[in-house]
């Protein structure tokens, strides 16, 4: 099942997409469950958002595919290497990627996304699922040249608009057969399949939980594969995963 955040008439609902359409949900379906109000409008009579806004935290794993801590020069972590993007870098698909005048160097990171649908804490491995509501793509946008000089990572991950994510999310998404492709301006930059991630999802939210609650609504970033690179304003970055969606977004810079 794929639910869609979306604008209608001046109002922001939720809706299960059914083909062309989108069944209107009675609230938010972390909290409101899968109520309809019997109404449907057209897809492309609406302006998709953000799926979910998280009530507290983005959490992100960091060098999380063996490709990607190569092309950086990086070691593989031993263990999840975690960091915060704070919700107010959270944009939907179509909307505005803005690279601000601190950086000249943003880049691309394609990443699957998973949304936590209950309080979460001290979670097992194995009961990772109970936690989780669905799927969903993001893009961990990055000011690369402040990553290394800043020697932590949250103004280079988590300036505004520095993570897209949609356009949906699939409740019933199989990780196992899944991957992930980026597109900067049409050409294919990246592709990875999500079983080469080095830590699984559930590993991630064991270890997560184990520091921290997460909320219902909060998003982990599972990491990216290699193809990173830079991207410029006027140009389009596109993250595919077959199953979930496209998550489009075009760059500009601050004025």
């Amino acid at each position: 099942m794929k639910i869609a955040r979306f604008s209608h008439k001046d109002a922001i609902k939720f809706g299960i997409v059914d083909e062309t359409d989108l069944v209107v949900l009675a609230g938010d379906p972390l909290f409101a469950g899968l109520d309809t109000t019997g109404e449907r409008v057209a897809i492309g009579d609406v302006a998709l958002l953000a799926p979910v806004i998280p009530r507290s935290k983005v959490v992100c794993v960091g060098r999380n595919y063996r490709d990607h801590a190569a092309e950086l020069n990086n070691d593989v972590p031993s263990e999840p290497l975690l960091f915060f993007k704070p919700n107010t870098a959270v944009i939907g698909p179509g909307d505005t990627i803005v690279r601000p005048p601190q950086t000249n160097d943003t880049q691309w990171e394609g990443e699957l996304a998973v949304v936590i649908g209950k309080i979460a804490k001290n979670v097992k491995a194995e009961d990772a699922s109970d936690v989780i509501f669905g799927y969903t793509i993001a893009n961990d946008v990055t000011a690369r040249d402040l990553q290394g000089p800043d020697r932590q990572w949250a103004r280079a991950k988590g300036m505004d608009t520095f993570c897209p994510v949609g356009p949906a999310i699939e409740t019933e998404f199989d990780v196992s057969r899944g991957e992930i492709i980026t597109r900067h301006n049409d050409v294919e930059v990246q592709r990875g399949a999500f079983t080469d991630m080095i830590f699984d999802i559930p590993t991630i939210i064991e270890f997560v939980t184990a520091a921290f609650t997460l909320l219902p609504g909060d998003l982990i970033l599972t990491g990216t594969p290699a193809g990173v690179g830079a991207f410029s304003g006027g140009d389009s970055v596109e993250v595919e995963v077959p199953g979930i969606g496209i998550l489009r977004n075009i760059a500009r810079d601050a004025a």
